[in-house]
């Protein structure tokens, strides 16, 4: 039985941000994360300058008056929130671990702490269960 074929085409950023399938090393984790916090921080400096903080200073900013402040932002949030959880599991994939260990993104605190420590320990060098090389997926068998 022959080894599986690394995918001959290119990846692409529809590959990185949004399939869960293949692996991805250090570097372009953490880049596609500073690049979705960026953007994402766009619609957040817009709607705190647009904020009316009444001159008492004792008004509460709730999330609900986030979400409502821009009919997009819920969209936003979900479409962020795939984006990490692909990138989780790919990561995940590259250390030679399951991608359910991905749920963890969705514990309050614990996720912070998981999503950067994913970026911070090397993955695997050469091929796993998962893809032949870091920055890769098997090619379908035909």
């Amino acid at each position: 039985m022959s080894q599986p074929q690394a995918y001959p085409g290119p990846l692409g950023p529809f590959w990185l941000f949004f399939s869960p399938i293949g692996r991805v090393s250090r570097e372009p984790y953490m880049l596609a994360l500073g690049f979705l916090w960026a953007v994402f921080a766009i619609p957040v400096s817009l709607w705190v300058q647009t904020l009316e903080i009444p001159g008492d200073q004792t008004a509460v900013v709730t999330m609900e008056d986030f979400v409502n402040s821009h009919p997009l932002l819920p969209y936003m949030l979900f479409a962020s929130h795939w984006v990490v959880l692909a990138l989780a599991i790919k990561r995940l994939q590259d250390r030679n671990l399951t991608g359910f260990l991905a749920v963890l993104i969705f514990v309050p605190v614990i996720n912070f702490f998981f999503v950067i420590g994913l970026g911070l320990m090397p993955g695997e060098p050469g091929p796993n269960a998962y893809g032949p090389r870091p920055n890769s997926r098997w090619a379908k068998p035909s």
